[in-house]
């Protein structure tokens, strides 16, 4: 089967890959290795909207009360909802079922610690182990020892009040919210007018199919045209399970992670509440970033992609603020994951505090030209090390001169591998680009 875990938990496609007798397995190895310290042991358990999701619940509830844990199940919320409630319930585990920014045939399960961080590979190992071997370590409980599902009604509502409990008032903004037709479809629209903004919310209703259909973070158009359409101040592009943000200023530009990061980063400088005078990006953050933040004095700690690697460094550096392009943003102070409500709260507060438009806090940063292709593969580990594909990638860094740089890497979630090329012409930049896309394609027959 080879290694289940990714760099964001099991996916795969629903009912093929990720089958519910995966499901099943993973919670009973789940539920054990993560309640080992917990005599009755209660695992939070949460989803996104797309149709799979209840399959997938339905067979990871019976396997984790098949071993003697409760469930407390909350239905359909953000992932960051879900991170919060596990440590804030005082529950042993959260479990997550999303494949995030994914289409819809795509499903993921993502387990949560007690604390509500990501598991670390050590325990993600040993869960692996126990499913692929099909041992069962722990004694079938029977009669009133097998576990039972607790409904938690109001999961929702303290969700929303937890995010409104970090910003003051917003009153004044006109927002456009893309939904992405999934988790944030009910709770973004409500906190937003609770907290006085205006909102337009679009792609808000989820039939099970259409999460991330042409919409979401990874879809703007749509959301880029309402925001000039209804004269809004900006637009919020959440993805499928909401971890996640993309900005439209208003005159309808994209803005990615690196422009939230370096707005919400300056704003916190100014005020003397950035820790650690410090940020922490991946390799992908553009260098129009790194030389904004140094500008202004900041240090700059740089990760592998995969948001769970920018939190291990938060944890190691003691800085609070971090995150990817994607715009899946840390602000570790208040949650332990990535957030796209919470971020576009806090966005929005300097938006209003600061009294001018988004595109006058993004020009804060000049993007430096940037180019990135995918190419869907089969073995995209192997491919990692062909020596036909390094040739071409130091061909290509030798082409810009020492005046960019050339990034390849394998996508953690899906079979793909992602090539940037960054440097000062577009034009050259997307050449380069496409002539690793070429061999990498070749490589792979």
């Amino acid at each position: 089967m080879g290694r289940l875990f990714g760099t964001d938990g099991v996916r795969g496609v629903a009912n093929s890959q990720l089958t519910s007798d995966l499901a099943f397995r993973l919670g009973q190895a789940g539920a054990y290795v993560l309640s080992k310290e917990h005599p009755h042991p209660r695992i939070v358990i949460g989803k996104d909207t797309r149709i799979s999701g209840d399959m997938l619940e339905a067979a990871l509830i019976a396997g984790i009360c098949s071993v003697g844990a409760d469930v407390l199940r909350v239905g359909v919320l953000p992932t960051p909802g879900i991170a919060l409630l596990t440590r804030t319930l005082e529950v042993s585990a959260g479990v997550v079922i999303s494949a995030s920014h994914n289409p819809v045939q795509d499903n993921g399960i993502k387990f949560f610690d007690s604390t509500g961080y990501k598991l670390p590979d050590a325990i993600e190992d040993e869960i692996e182990s126990i499913v692929l071997s099909e041992e069962k370590p722990w004694e079938v409980p029977i009669g009133g020892e097998v576990g039972r599902v607790i409904e938690i009604n109001d999961a929702a509502r303290r969700y929303m009040d937890f995010l409104k409990s970090t910003v003051g008032s917003l009153d004044g903004l006109k927002v456009v919210l893309d939904c992405a037709n999934g988790a944030a479809s009910y709770v973004g629209p409500v906190v937003l007018r609770e907290i006085g903004v205006e909102v337009i919310p679009i792609c808000n209703t989820p039939d099970g199919v259409n999460i991330n259909a042409s919409c979401g973070s990874t879809h703007p158009e749509q959301l880029q045209r309402a925001v000039v359409e209804h004269g809004a101040d900006l637009g919020l592009a959440m993805d499928g399970d909401a971890d996640r943000l993309i900005v439209v200023d208003e005159h309808g530009n994209i803005l990615d992670g690196d422009f939230i990061m370096v707005i919400c980063a300056l704003a916190q400088k100014e005020k003397g509440t950035l820790a650690q005078n410090a940020v922490v990006v991946t390799v992908m953050s553009n260098l129009g970033l790194h030389l904004a933040l140094k500008e202004a004095g900041m240090t700059i700690h740089e990760t592998q992609v995969g948001d769970r690697y920018v939190m291990e460094e938060l944890l190691r550096t003691g800085a609070m603020l971090g995150g990817e392009q994607s715009g899946h943003i840390i602000f570790l102070d208040h949650n332990t994951t990535g957030d796209g409500l919470l971020t576009a709260l806090h966005l929005l507060s300097v938006v209003k505090e600061r009294e001018v438009k988004i595109s006058q806090l993004a020009a804060q940063m000049r993007r430096l030209p940037q180019v990135l292709l995918n190419a869907k593969v089969q073995h995209k580990e192997r491919l990692m090390e062909d020596e036909r594909v390094l040739a071409k990638v130091k061909e290509a860094e030798e082409a810009l001169g020492g005046q960019g740089r050339v990034l390849v890497r394998p996508s953690g979630t899906e079979p793909l591998i992602r090539v940037m090329v960054e440097g000062p012409c577009q034009e050259k930049l997307k050449e380069l680009a496409q002539g690793v896309i070429d061999i990498i394609g070749k490589c792979d027959e």
